[in-house]
């Protein structure tokens, strides 16, 4: 049967850069659109780098941010689905969404299959072939006895530091987001086509490229990036087994 109830999917806001100021129009500009999909969303996967920097320490979470966990609490009580994937921004993300919001938080691609179709869903950061920089990077990052050296810094220092490492890092929006790179220089097309070969998807779910595309992959399959929040404003929708990329008219 068909139905109007839609499942969403949205990466790359990156609250928080290049500062909080800069920041809140493009928070409210997102909880415009959250509330904008209230009444049809079955469900809302998050793709990531939902902010530019989040740490959970046991008893503290970043300051700010408040309309849209506000936002989202509204949506999750009204009965929409929703699913969190941690991008390189965020993947500090401990529990505070689950014990919060009752939001799922995922730290790798995950499997769903959603109105008859077949997804692979991530946030799309080292995947594929090439940047060893970053995947090395990661690894210090998600270290456990670093991340534990880390939390004994006071919030004030630690949290500083980092939101300055991640203005000068330029994922929030580089030039190479601009262009299509090509399918040869494009990691997670890459990435796609490597697990074609052991398995099938009708769509990979990517962002972290910030660049919307729908791209066709081989065996009838399909690579997604659903843009940001930055420059682009830009979602995807599907519903009765068609997906569509959209921007958001603000």
């Amino acid at each position: 049967m068909l139905s109007n109830k839609k499942i969403y999917f949205a990466s790359d806001q990156h609250f928080g850069a290049e500062s909080s100021e800069k920041s809140l129009p493009r928070e409210k500009i997102f909880v415009s659109w959250l509330d904008s999909i209230k009444n049809d969303a079955e469900t809302l996967f998050l793709l990531g780098d939902l902010f530019d920097f989040w740490f959970e320490y046991k008893y503290v979470v970043p300051k700010g941010f408040v309309r849209v966990l506000g936002k989202l609490a509204e949506l999750k009580d009204a009965g929409v689905d929703i699913h969190f994937f941690v991008g390189n921004h965020d993947l500090w993300m401990k529990d505070y969404f689950e014990k919060e919001l009752n939001i799922p938080v995922y730290h790798e691609p995950k499997e769903f299959t959603l109105q008859g179709k077949t997804f692979l869903i991530g946030h799309g950061d080292g995947l594929g072939p090439g940047d060893k920089g970053y995947k090395f990077i990661k690894k210090i990052f998600t270290n456990p006895i670093c991340n534990w050296l880390f939390r004994w810094l006071h919030p004030d220092v630690g949290m500083s530091f980092a939101m300055y490492l991640s203005r000068e890092n330029k994922a929030v929006s580089g030039a190479e987001d601009v262009h299509f790179l090509g399918e040869d220089k494009e990691y997670l097309i890459l990435f796609c086509k490597e697990i074609l070969q052991q398995k099938h998807y009708d769509y990979f779910i990517f962002g972290h490229r910030h660049l919307p595309m729908i791209y066709d992959l081989p065996q009838n399959s399909k690579y997604v990036n659903t843009g940001d929040w930055i420059t682009y404003f830009t979602y995807g929708e599907l519903i009765n087994g068609t997906f569509e990329i959209k921007k958001f008219l603000k």
